[in-house]
């Protein structure tokens, strides 16, 4: 099987989000991208933020052909979610690959559910701390970017999968700036999967969640913008704060930011030191759980 018979498997995506949902200004209210057939009854893998709180969802595949579909479960910590087709989609699970066995030079092809592919090489696998309270220890960056990557499925040169598009970024490398994709690796979905299926999200305690979007420069992490109602905007936490420690320890970078954030509990007071205006000061952020903000999808 070759790897244009393998693609078909990748369906365009396209999801409906009420108004009142909490992710509505920040992700929108209609959503599109792609996700890729990983059971033969029709279940989907595609990235999280395309069904997030998601009312309706409608999977067309490569001929055109529209089918209704349900948005079963979506992983914060991952960042995949899962899309139930509610009619026969007739398209062949696409195997699952090693992403963890993938080496900077190996050659790939990232498909969307239109059947555009870039056929690119992975640049580097590295950890990737994004500003909106998400790590993953070893992200794959891949080059040239796809210019429709969200969902999309990336395919070894045996067409097995290795993981679906999140983001577009910029890499500059010896002076030259080109465009990469952030992939996730499908190395965290077999772990999770079971949990996502039955219970639409995985039996581990969910993590502290702050509603702040940060950016780091030079081990310097600074709020870009706090969610509105969220713990940080309740707690006074504002735009072009710099956050300097988490508790007792120096904060170095946004990855560690995380970490030192994650040691507690959801709903733990978290006490952050913070530079405002070139003065510091304490705050005590009450956390919560992000999921508790959320419309959750049904099981069916």
């Amino acid at each position: 099987m070759n790897i244009d018979t393998i693609s078909r498997s990748v369906v365009a995506v396209r999801a409906t989000i009420p108004d009142d949902a909490f992710t509505a200004d920040a992700l929108g209210t209609r959503r599109e991208g792609s996700g890729v057939v990983i059971r033969d009854d029709g279940l989907v893998l595609t990235i999280g933020y395309l069904i997030t709180e998601a009312e309706e969802v409608w999977l067309t595949d490569q001929d055109g052909r529209v089918v209704p579909a349900h948005a079963l479960a979506y992983d914060q910590e991952s960042g995949f979610g899962l899309v139930q087709a509610l009619s026969p989609l007739g398209l062949p699970a696409v195997a699952l690959g090693d992403a963890h066995k993938a080496k900077p030079g190996d050659a790939v092809v990232l498909t969307d559910g239109i059947g555009q592919q870039v056929h690119a090489h992975i640049v580097t696998k590295q950890e990737f701390a994004g500003y909106w309270e998400y790590l993953l220890d070893e992200a794959i960056f891949i080059a040239p970017a796809h210019p429709s990557w969200g969902g999309a499925a990336l395919f070894d040169e045996h067409g097995r999968l290795l993981g679906v598009g999140s983001l577009r970024l910029q890499m500059s490398r010896a002076g030259e700036v080109a465009d990469i994709n952030m992939i996730v690796p499908i190395d965290l979905l077999p772990p999770i999967l079971d949990d996502l299926l039955t219970r639409g999200q995985v039996a581990r305690p969910p993590r502290p969640w702050l509603g702040a979007f940060s950016a780091e420069s030079n081990g310097v992490v600074m709020v870009m913008s706090v969610a509105e109602g969220g713990p940080a905007a309740k707690a006074g936490l504002r735009q072009g704060d710099i956050i300097s420690d988490v508790r007792d320890g120096e904060v170095d970078g946004l990855a560690d930011f995380y970490r030192k954030l994650w040691e507690s509990p959801a709903g733990a007071e978290i006490p952050l030191r913070v530079v405002r205006d070139g003065r510091e000061t304490w705050l005590r952020v009450k956390s919560a759980d992000r999921n508790s903000f959320l419309k959750k999808p049904h099981l069916q």
